[in-house]
C-alpha cells in the first residue's frame, strides 16, 4: 500500500542578492506502508530541504506531497503541525534534544504535540534502546551516541507511520553508527513504521536494498550536471 508520493515537488530560495536559487525539483518518488529507503547524495546538495518539505516543517513552492491521501501543501501551518506530530517522525541530524530536560523528559514533550503523554511507553522505548539507566540524565551527561538514541526514541514516540532520519550516523563513529543504524531499523519494524534516511555514508547506504541518487531524483541537480559537462 503506498503511503507517501510526491508529484512534481520544486522549492527554491532567495540568494542574499534577491535571486531565485531553486533547490528541489522533484517529479515524482513514492513510499510504500513499512518500507525502507535511502537517499544518496552529498552534503549542500537539498537532501534535508526534501525531508524538511516531506515533514511539512517547509512548505513547498509547487506540486503535491501526499500522504495517504492528505495534500500537506494544502494544510494551513498549524494543521500540517498537528499532522506531523501524529503520523511522522523525524530524527534530526543534530539531534535538536532541550539541555534543560532529562532522557525521559524530551521524549514526553514529543508525546505532547501528538496523542498525548504516555509515560510507560516513553520509558519502554528509552529501555529498547539501551538507555533504562539513563532516563534522568541531561543531553550534557550522555554520550553522542546515546544522545542519538534519545532522539530516535523521541521519533518513534507518538507511533508514526513514517520516519524520516537525516544522516542519522553523520556524528558517530563507524562501529557506533552501525549499531545505531541498526537499532533504529529494528524499532521501526517493530512499530511498524515505514523509514526514509538520507546519507552520504557507502556504510549506511550499503545496508538498503532500495537506494536513490538524489542526483538523479533532484532535477535542479541534473540540470547543473548537464550544464557542468557542455560548459567550455
Amino acid at each position: 500500500m503506498q503511503l507517501l508520493e510526491v508529484r512534481d515537488l520544486t522549492k527554491d530560495y532567495r540568494s542574499p542578492e534577491g535571486a531565485l536559487q531553486p533547490v528541489l525539483d522533484v517529479s515524482t518518488f513514492s513510499l510504500e506502508a513499512g518500507e525502507e529507503v535511502a537517499i544518496a547524495g552529498s552534503s549542500g546538495s537539498g537532501k534535508t530541504t526534501f525531508l524538511n518539505v516531506l515533514a511539512g516543517i517547509q512548505r513547498a513552492d509547487g506540486g503535491r506531497v501526499l500522504f495517504e491521501g492528505t495534500d500537506l501543501a494544502r494544510l494551513s501551518e498549524s494543521r500540517r503541525d498537528r499532522f506531523r506530530a501524529e503520523n511522522l517522525g523525524y530524527v534530526f541530524q543534530s539531534f535538536h534534544l532541550l539541555e534543560g530536560y532529562t532522557a525521559l523528559e524530551n521524549v514526553l514533550l514529543g508525546m505532547l504535540f501528538g496523542p498525548g503523554e504516555d509515560r510507560a511507553y516513553a520509558r519502554s522505548l528509552l529501555e529498547e534502546l539501551g538507555l533504562g539507566d539513563r532516563l534522568g540524565h541531561r543531553p550534557s551527561q550522555l554520550s553522542i551516541g546515546q544522545q542519538q538514541r534519545v532522539a530516535v526514541a523521541r521519533a518513534l514516540a507518538n507511533r508514526p507511520r513514517l520516519v524520516l532520519a537525516d544522516e542519522p550516523t553523520g556524528n558517530l563513529d563507524p562501529h557506533h553508527a552501525g549499531e545505531a543504524l541498526r537499532m533504529l531499523r529494528e524499532l521501526c519494524r517493530a512499530h511498524g513504521a515505514a523509514l526514509l534516511v538520507v546519507s552520504h555514508d557507502a556504510e549506511v547506504l550499503g545496508a538498503f536494498e532500495r537506494v536513490v541518487d538524489f542526483a538523479e531524483l533532484n532535477g535542479v541537480l541534473a540540470r547543473g550536471a548537464a550544464a557542468t559537462e557542455v560548459a567550455p
